[in-house]
């Protein structure tokens, strides 16, 4: 019985081949930070009202003019195609069905033309890695021709983490087939078989029109995540020139950069620290979010991901001060374990606790989670976020 994200994860590690597994699970050098994003989750605590009218609970928000039925998106992740084939049209139809957004990743397996088509009605934000400005250039009008309402640039990975589990499964673009891999997908038949019949991902968004294939040196770029290092804050400037929507920060843990942000007129942040991918000694995301919404001052929405692993989750950071929450591994666990069922599971059971989270805090709207009277007392320590929140 799969009651929880965690029971997902088990089931996606029994039925993914390990490359595919410790790729989605996996985190820089120690795992440090990963764990420090569970740690310090845990350690912020709601203290609840009682006898609150709660017989009706609003859970929407509004985020540059469009409403979501949840405080809760899709965040943007590659290779969605090696945990399941079109699998990005499958987080895409699900965000659509739960009425919240889907950011589609540049590393995207799939056109983003494609994932767009596929569901037309839904939230879609486009994802940016600029490994290549005339590259980027490219991608960032197409997603403009094609309708997706933001931008979403992430700016927290000069270079790729080091991810030592990746290097241990060999796991490279374009594949090498050794007899590790070989034991390894003969051991789980049935993504091997899906696998068979799709053919192996590539990145689809790397390709120009008309071009039948991204050239392998990109390919093995943008899994590596090797980025244009030249970039700095007036590089913000030239993607205005192509993006006429909102443009949002991903990757910020600094309360200077998001006044930074605010300077350079960014539409938004994501406060995160790539679910721990990328640099083993950042601090948590939301042991940073409430400097980072300090800083904002309500400029421009705030929202946070990393280690979001319940509904609880949810209403923490959103009572620290998050506009939203993007959802990563979760929604990847129940596309590995049930496919597109399993997407719509996995949202679920985010839609039930974070329900369940609101009505045991006394709170009947978004706003009771966040507004006056929510004190905050305490706030980041050595042992982790040690913050209390009252409504």
């Amino acid at each position: 019985m799969l009651l929880n994200a965690e029971d997902f994860r088990r089931e996606a590690r029994r039925l993914l081949p390990r490359f595919v597994f410790d790729y989605v699970d996996g985190a820089a050098d120690d795992g440090c930070c990963l764990r420090r994003n569970a740690r310090d989750l845990d350690a912020v605590t709601l203290t609840p009202r009682v006898l609150r009218d709660t017989s009706r609970i609003d859970t929407a928000v509004e985020v540059f003019g469009t409403k979501w039925s949840s405080p809760y998106g899709i965040a943007p992740t590659g290779l969605n195609g090696l945990v399941r084939p079109r699998g990005d049209v499958m987080l895409a139809r699900a965000a659509a069905r739960a009425g919240i957004p889907f950011a589609l990743s540049t590393a995207s397996n799939m056109r983003l033309e494609d994932v767009r088509a596929a569901a037309p009605e839904s939230i879609q934000w486009m994802q940016l890695y600029v490994m290549h400005k005339e590259m980027a250039a490219r991608i960032v009008q197409r997603a403009q021709r094609a309708g997706y309402q933001a931008l979403v640039l992430t700016v927290d990975v000069p270079v790729s983490g080091n991810r030592e589990l990746d290097v241990r499964n060999g796991f490279r673009v374009p594949f090498k087939p050794t007899a590790k891999l070989g034991w390894d997908l003969v051991t789980h038949p049935r993504w091997s078989m899906r696998a068979a019949i799709s053919g192996p991902p590539d990145f689809a968004n790397l390709v120009a029109d008309g071009e039948d294939g991204g050239s392998a040196s990109m390919q093995a770029a943008l899994l590596a995540r090797a980025m244009d290092r030249t970039l700095v804050w007036e590089t913000l400037a030239w993607l205005r020139e192509f993006w006429r929507g909102p443009l949002l920060l991903k990757g910020l843990l600094h309360a200077d950069d998001a006044r930074l942000a605010i300077d350079h007129g960014v539409d938004g942040l994501i406060v995160s620290n790539h679910g721990g991918r990328q640099l083993d000694a950042a601090p948590s995301a939301i042991s940073a979010l409430p400097s980072v919404v300090a800083a904002v001052a309500g400029r421009v929405p705030v929202f946070m991901d990393s280690g979001v692993r319940r509904g609880t989750h949810v209403a923490k950071a959103i009572s620290l001060g998050a506009t939203a929450v993007l959802l990563g591994r979760p929604l990847l666990y129940g596309l590995a374990a049930r496919g597109e069922a399993g997407v719509d599971a996995v949202l679920k059971l985010f839609a039930d606790e974070f329900m369940r989270t609101m009505a045991l805090l006394g709170a009947s709207s978004i706003a009771d989670l966040r507004g006056d009277s929510l004190a905050c007392e305490g706030g980041p320590t050595d042992a982790g976020v040690a913050s209390r929140v009252s409504t």
